[in-house]
C-alpha cells in the first residue's frame, strides 16, 4: 500500500515518464495487429528545419529523415505524387503478414502470374514455401512472387489490393493508392514523404527488416529434387560502409529508378533515404550515397 505522504512523488514520477516519452519518440502506439505483424504505430515526421538546399542531385523527389527522432533533415518535393514502382512490395509484404498466413505454406507460379514479368527466373508450375516467395519478391524484386503471394494471402489479386490501399488508407497515407501489387502498373503512387512513413513501417515487421537486410538467400523449388535459385539483393548499399537494416529498390520507365533504405553508420546514427525519379541504375545508389554522407553530418 503508498504512504498517503508518498503519492504525490509517485504520480510526479508518473508525469514527467509520459511526458519523456511522448518527446522523446516520433511514433505513437495504436491498434494491435495480428500476432504476424508488429503492433502498429503511427509515424509523424517533422517538416520544420528540413533544409532544401543540398548535395547536388538528379532525381525528382528526396527525402532524408533522421529515422530516431522523426526529424527531416533533406526534403525535395516530399509531397509530390510520382509512380513508386517495386516500392510497391514493401505494402505488398505488410499485407501478407497482417493476414497471418502460413509462410510453410506452398504455393504454385501460375501462369497468371507469370504475366509481364519475362525476366523473373520463378517459371510456371514452380512449388515454393510463402517465406521464399518472401525472398523472392522482396529481395530481388520479383514480380511472379508478389503475385503468388496476394493469391495466396486474399484469394485474388482484386481482393488483396483492396486490403493493400485498405493499409495504406488505416495508416493515414492519404497520397498512396495501389492498383496492383507488384508495381508494374504506373497508376500504383506515393510521395518521398510517404514512401519514408511505408518503409519504417515495414521495418517493424522482423521478417521484412531481415529480408531486405540481407545480402543473398538461397530459396528451394520443392517440386525438382535439389533445385535452388540464389536471389541477390537488389539494393546495392548492402555491399557499402553503411548497415542497411530495410529497404526496396523500384524501377519502371514511368517511375525512372527508386530507392528507399534505412542504414546506419559505425556511430549507430540512422538514416531514411528516399530517392524517387531518378534516371539510371546505378545512379540512384550513388545519388543516395550522396544524401547519406551530407545527412550524417548534420544529425
Amino acid at each position: 500500500m503508498i504512504q498517503q505522504a508518498t503519492l504525490p512523488k509517485v504520480l510526479l514520477l508518473l508525469a514527467l515518464f509520459v511526458f519523456f516519452s511522448v518527446n522523446t519518440a516520433h511514433f505513437v502506439e495504436t491498434v494491435d495487429s495480428h500476432p504476424m505483424a508488429p503492433y502498429e504505430r503511427i509515424y509523424h515526421l517533422d517538416f520544420e528545419h528540413a533544409a532544401t538546399k543540398g548535395p547536388r542531385l538528379n532525381l525528382k523527389s528526396a527525402l532524408v529523415v533522421n529515422y530516431d527522432n522523426g526529424q527531416v533533415i533533406f526534403a525535395r518535393n516530399p509531397d509530390k505524387k510520382r509512380p513508386i514502382a517495386s516500392l510497391t512490395k514493401l505494402v505488398t509484404a505488410m499485407v501478407v503478414l497482417d493476414k497471418g498466413v502460413n509462410l510453410d505454406s506452398i504455393q504454385t507460379i501460375s501462369k497468371e502470374d507469370a504475366r509481364r514479368s519475362a525476366r523473373s527466373r520463378l517459371r510456371v508450375g514452380y512449388e515454393l514455401t510463402l517465406r521464399d516467395l518472401m525472398y523472392a519478391a522482396l529481395m530481388n524484386s520479383d514480380n511472379r512472387a508478389a503475385r503468388a503471394l496476394a493469391r495466396a494471402a486474399s484469394g485474388s489479386t482484386e481482393q488483396f489490393v483492396k486490403e493493400m490501399n485498405r493499409k495504406v488508407k488505416k495508416l493515414g497515407l492519404r497520397n498512396t493508392y495501389f492498383y496492383e501489387p507488384t508495381g508494374l502498373d504506373h497508376r500504383n503512387v506515393s510521395t518521398a514523404h510517404e514512401v519514408a512513413k511505408i518503409l519504417h513501417y515495414a521495418h517493424d515487421y522482423d521478417l521484412i527488416a531481415r529480408i531486405t537486410s540481407e545480402k543473398s538467400h538461397r530459396v528451394r523449388i520443392q517440386n525438382h529434387k535439389n533445385k535452388y535459385l540464389q536471389m541477390s539483393n537488389t539494393n546495392l548499399l548492402v555491399h557499402s560502409r553503411y548497415k542497411v537494416a530495410a529497404g526496396k529498390t523500384g524501377y519502371i520507365r514511368a517511375a525512372d529508378y527508386c530507392l528507399a533504405t534505412l542504414i546506419q553508420n559505425k556511430e549507430g546514427e540512422r538514416l531514411t533515404l528516399v530517392v524517387l525519379g531518378v534516371p539510371g541504375d546505378k545512379l540512384r545508389f550513388r545519388e543516395a550515397r550522396k544524401l547519406a554522407e551530407w545527412g550524417f553530418k548534420r544529425v
